[in-house]
């Protein structure tokens, strides 16, 4: 495992690996599936079609109905890899004893 170079390979998807987390978020906010699915698919577009040169949490920032429904700071939280990796010692012990 080469921890570095996983890093930098999700880092070049410009951050659309926490769309679902953003999906989530924004209907625990109260926005309906449908419109959160619009925001998230709008933002994710504009990331995809620029090369992922533009990041999803600065394009999510700066939308209004995102910005309404997440604060700055709940919306940069969404954005943690930890989340991804924080049981990672409970499954390594599972699999390895």
């Amino acid at each position: 495992v080469y921890p570095d170079a996983m890093k930098k390979n999700l880092e070049s998807t410009g951050g659309l690996v926490f769309s679902q987390r953003v999906l989530l978020a924004l209907t625990q906010a109260g926005i309906s599936r449908e419109d959160a699915y619009r925001l998230v698919q709008k933002n994710a577009m504009k990331v995809w079609d620029s090369g992922r040169s533009v990041k999803f949490l600065d394009l999510l920032g700066k939308d209004p109905e995102v910005a309404r429904a997440l604060p700055p700071k709940k919306l940069a939280a969404i954005f943690d890899y930890e989340h991804y990796v924080k049981r990672r010692g409970a499954m390594f012990k599972k699999v390895f004893g």
